[in-house]
Order: structure tokens, then C-alpha cells, then sequence
């Protein structure tokens, strides 16, 4: 594995498919600064007065933790600074602060996928001699092990993990009742499920998925891979694993859903299948825990009272999900000029205790212990799901290879291209990636 800097040409791919990747992910509603919570923020105080530039997107999982940070750390001759941005806003200024000698931003948002393409090229610093120091002062050893790990790369710790988001499933309780149905565990029974309600139930497209063509489509072709217990690429050998028949058995799969779901659903980002369970054209979804808490506010839908929550099902049966676990926390760039002993410890400030409890049901904080079963209508579904999503691939390939095959996943569930020879296209994009990084065995 390469971890150092490579080509020029290399970190420019690099670049522009992290661009690609991170736009696609969409924001969540913004939520006011009446989100944050006063928690205690020492530091000693500075020579001189110092701005503090804190990148992060608005959503209601994400806002806690922003908000927390600089309303409690914004004294003592230091003022932290967050803007309202959207998450394409946050993807081009992320890439553009980290890719200069000196940085706009001395704290960026960040999650698991990135990760590696960020860590080695240098650009974000590591944090595991600082997590040493602090850990006693803030409780760091009660942040999530695995969530630890979502954010590390090469055996360092590159991110201070804020909170995770599995899929969930939600469903309307009151079409399930009256057909007598229950959540599906299965594609399998998901297909059943989603037909009866389209048969009995009134509802033309009853199931939505994220599916948009230029960047959830490819979140979802790896979730059904992921389920079907195959990597993009072999750990071992670093082959490519899409000429594999679980490779196929993802198309086929996911393709099978699509009677069900609306004809344009490969326009759908994550809010327009939460505006299709808002206004009741659909009655099932699957999408990252982190949407739920809108469904639930009535003022957001008629139906808030009638939405219920299950873990998402498997594709083909078994423990592994049709699930993605996505990990966010807090970077240091490497181009920062501030201290970062003093950006630390405004990190640590907003994963404390007081914030973590204040974070719930919005988000699924980091701080073990923050979310119990009662904590919420969707905690159960979240708790089982954290325990049931594919392994990560923390490989700096990893998110190059979603972007670079992603519209040949989009062509292929499209039928527009046979399945085989998007296999085989697949493989050879992924083979080529892979091979800037590690010989294959």
C-alpha cells in the first residue's frame, strides 16, 4: 500500500473524484443555532485574538455538534466561525482549503469514506498524540471503538468521530397495519411487501430509494455488494471483486426493486425520498439514519405520527445488511496555522457527554452510551443496524472507485447496458485504480 504522496496526476484524480463523491451526498435540513449546548471549553487563552474558520455543512444530525463547539468555545479572545453551506458547498471548499500551501479552514467536517484519499496525500493531520494526551481530561476513552477506526487510515487516527449513520428502514405503520404486514427482512420480502402495498394499498410506487444517478446509486450498488459479503476489491490479492457472481447478484437484486419505485427515481437524492414519504406517494424507504429525526417532526408531514422504523433487510439473508455505515467527525488540516492543540481541544469539547446527550434523536453521537432504546422511535433500528453493516474498506482506492464506476452502475440498473459488460467495465476501471496504489497479486 502507498500511503505517502504520490504523482501530481495521481492526488489531480484524486481530487477530482473526491469533488465528484462528496457532492453527492446531499445536506439534511438546517437546523438553527438553537441546536447547540453550552459544555465546558478550557483552553488557555491567547496571546492575541484568533478567528477560527469551522467548515461544516447544516443538517439536523450535523448542526449539534457545529453549533456545540462555537457557542462554547467562542470566548477568551477566540471567536470560531460557521458559515450556513450546503454539502456541495462544504465538497468544493473542503477540497479547495485542503489543496493549498496555507488553508481558508483550520476545522473540517469529514467522514469515513474520505478519509484515506485525505490521509494519504498528506493532507490532514493525525490526531493520536493528542487523543493521548486529552483522553483523560475529556473521557476519550468512551468515544466508539469502531467509530475510531471509521476515521482512521494506516493505523492513525485522522478525524475525532462526532457520529454514525447506518440505513434504516421506515415505513408507514398505519398502511402495515391495515394490510397486515410486517417489516421485511429480506429483498425478498421486500419485494412482497412493496407489492402488496402497490397492489391493496393505493400507493402506485410505494418504496423510495436514494438512487440519484450521479452519486447515491453508487452508495446503494455497494451497500447490496457489501450485504451479498463481497469488498470492491479482495483485501489480499487487490483484485477487483465486480466480475464475481455476487457482482451480478447486486444488479439483479437492486433492478428488482425498481417496479416498485417511482420511474424517475434516478433523480432522487435523499430528500426527495424524504419528500416522498412527507407527502405520502410512498410508504417504505431505506436511507441514512440521519433523516429520520425530520420524519418525525410534524410539522415537516401529515403522516409524522405513522412513521416506524426497522433495521434495513439483507439482500439474500444472513447478519450483513443491506446497510452503509457512514462516520462523521472533526479534521485538522495539515495547512492549518493554528494550534492544533488548541483546535483539539475544541474538538473534544463538542463529542463531551452534555453534547452527546444533546444530540439525541438527531444524531447517533460517538459517546458510547448516548443512545438507548427508549432514547427515540428510530434508536432499535439504528442499535441493530450499527452491528450489521459490511465492513469498512479503508483504502484511499475505495472512494475513486465509487466515483469512476458509478455511471456504469448507473447504465447497467438503467438497462441500458447488459449486466456483464458492466461487470467487466467495472473491472478493469477498479483494476486500473487500484494498480496506482498496489501491485495485484
Amino acid at each position: 500500500m502507498r500511503t505517502g504522496r504520490g504523482p501530481h496526476r495521481t492526488v489531480a484524480a484524486v481530487l477530482a473524484a473526491l469533488a465528484l463523491l462528496l457532492a453527492g451526498c446531499g445536506a439534511g435540513s438546517r437546523t438553527p443555532a438553537a441546536t447547540a449546548t453550552l459544555v465546558p471549553c478550557d483552553f488557555p487563552p491567547p496571546a492575541q485574538s484568533l478567528d477560527v474558520r469551522v467548515l461544516a455543512y447544516n443538517s439536523s444530525a450535523v448542526d449539534p455538534f457545529t453549533n456545540t463547539m462555537v457557542r462554547s468555545c467562542s470566548r477568551d479572545g477566540v471567536t470560531l466561525r460557521h458559515e450556513p453551506i450546503d454539502f456541495a458547498g462544504q465538497t468544493q471548499k473542503t477540497i479547495a482549503t485542503l489543496a493549498g500551501r496555507y488553508g481558508t479552514y483550520d476545522i473540517v467536517e469529514t467522514y469515513g469514506l474520505v478519509v484515506p484519499q485525505f490521509a494519504s496525500t498528506g493532507k490532514l493531520r493525525p490526531l493520536d498524540d493528542l487523543v493521548a494526551r486529552y483522553r483523560d481530561e475529556y473521557g476519550l476513552d468512551r468515544l466508539s471503538p469502531e467509530m475510531l477506526a471509521a476515521l482512521s487510515f494506516d493505523g492513525k487516527l485522522y478525524g475525532l468521530p462526532t457520529m454514525a449513520q447506518p440505513f434504516t428502514l421506515v415505513y408507514r405503520r398505519d398502511v402495515f397495519d391495515r394490510l397486515g404486514l410486517t417489516p421485511p427482512r429480506t429483498f425478498a420480502e421486500l419485494r412482497e411487501v412493496a407489492a402488496r402495498v402497490q397492489r391493496d394499498g393505493g400507493i402506485r410506487y410505494p418504496l423510495a430509494l436514494p438512487l440519484l444517478a450521479s452519486a447515491d446509486i453508487a452508495t446503494a450498488y455497494d451497500a447490496a455488494l457489501g450485504s451479498l459479503g463481497t469488498d470492491l476489491v479482495d483485501r489480499d490479492t487487490g483484485r477487483p471483486n465486480f466480475t464475481t457472481p455476487a457482482a451480478a447478484r447486486a444488479f439483479t437484486e437492486l433492478r428488482s426493486l425498481l417496479p416498485f419505485m417511482d420511474p424517475q427515481v434516478t433523480t432522487f437524492a435523499q430528500p426527495a425520498v424524504q419528500q416522498q414519504m412527507y407527502n405520502g406517494s410512498a410508504a417504505i424507504a431505506i436511507m441514512y439514519s440521519g433523516r429520520m429525526f425530520d420524519l418525525v417532526q410534524e410539522r415537516n408531514s401529515r403522516f409524522a405520527r405513522e412513521f416506524a422504523f426497522a433495521p434495513p433487510p439483507s439482500v439474500a439473508g444472513g447478519d450483513v445488511l443491506y446497510n452503509s455505515l457512514s462516520v462523521d467527525g472533526w479534521a485538522i488540516p495539515a495547512n492549518t496555522e493554528v494550534d492544533p492543540d488548541l483546535l483539539f481541544r475544541f474538538l473534544a469539547a463538542s463529542v463531551s457527554p452534555e453534547s452527546a446527550r444533546a444530540a439525541v434523536p438527531a444524531a447517533f453521537p460517538s459517546r458510547l452510551g448516548s443512545v438507548t432504546p427508549a432514547s427515540s422511535p428510530f434508536a432499535p433500528a439504528q442499535l441493530e443496524a450499527l452491528g450489521k453493516a459490511p465492513p469498512p474498506e479503508p483504502y484511499p482506492w475505495t472512494s475513486r472507485i465509487s466515483v469512476a464506476t458509478r455511471p456504469v452502475v448507473a447504465d447497467v440498473l438503467a438497462g441500458r447496458v447488459p449486466v456483464e459488460q458492466g461487470q467487466q467495465r467495472m473491472q478493469e476501471i477498479a483494476t486500473a485504480i487500484v494498480a496506482e496504489y498496489r501491485p495485484v497479486r
